[in-house]
């Protein structure tokens, strides 16, 4: 009974904290724009596409604070928002999305670019470049769940537990899409890692 209400204590201070976090929407901005643009952008392969999406997903979340139970993290409540709104997106443009992806994505080379070490040489940095831009044009031949479960691991190095509740599924379905996507990957890449 006493740990019960222990766990209680802890559940409710860290939901406080989390509510105070977001009700300051500038500085929770500041502090989650950027992973989930990340997100977003290798999700949908457009980066004003992801621009927009991010920020209806912090007037989502600015909105509904109060709905949020403290069951998870706010990065990872925010991480559920962005990828409800990719879902969204994509049912509402089904055919039309892909051509247009294909037109207006974001210069994968830009997003490479940020992968890569300062301190690699020349061809190291162009190899690394090339590499991003091959594993960015599988993802996008991926399905959305395990496009996501993949970004989510990989570029966003979130635990399997925060993408299961991320994406609302449980656990053994992230891993076997991830495990899906990887060897996908891994495939088509010709077993380079």
């Amino acid at each position: 009974m006493q740990m019960a209400m222990a766990t209680d204590v802890l559940r409710l201070s860290s939901r406080e904290r989390a509510l105070t976090e977001l009700d300051d929407i500038e500085e929770l901005v500041q502090a989650h724009r950027a992973r989930l643009l990340r997100f977003v952008t290798f999700s949908l392969g457009d980066e004003d596409l992801a621009a927009s999406i991010v920020q209806d997903c912090f007037v989502k979340a600015w909105s509904n604070r109060h709905n949020f139970r403290g069951d998870c993290s706010v990065q990872t409540w925010l991480h559920s928002i962005a990828l409800n709104l990719v879902r969204d997106y994509q049912r509402t443009q089904k055919f039309r999305f892909w051509k247009q992806v294909r037109k207006t994505a974001a210069d994968v080379t830009e997003i490479a670019g940020m992968l890569v070490s300062a301190a690699s040489s020349p061809e190291e940095q162009l190899l690394a470049r090339e590499r991003a831009r091959e594993v960015a044009a599988i993802l996008q031949t991926l399905s959305l769940n395990q496009r996501t479960a993949f970004v989510l691991r990989f570029q966003e190095e979130m635990d399997l537990g925060d993408i299961a509740t991320t994406m609302g599924m449980p656990i053994n379905t992230v891993k076997t899409h991830l495990h899906r996507a990887v060897r996908t990957v891994r495939a088509r890449m010709g077993g380079r890692r």
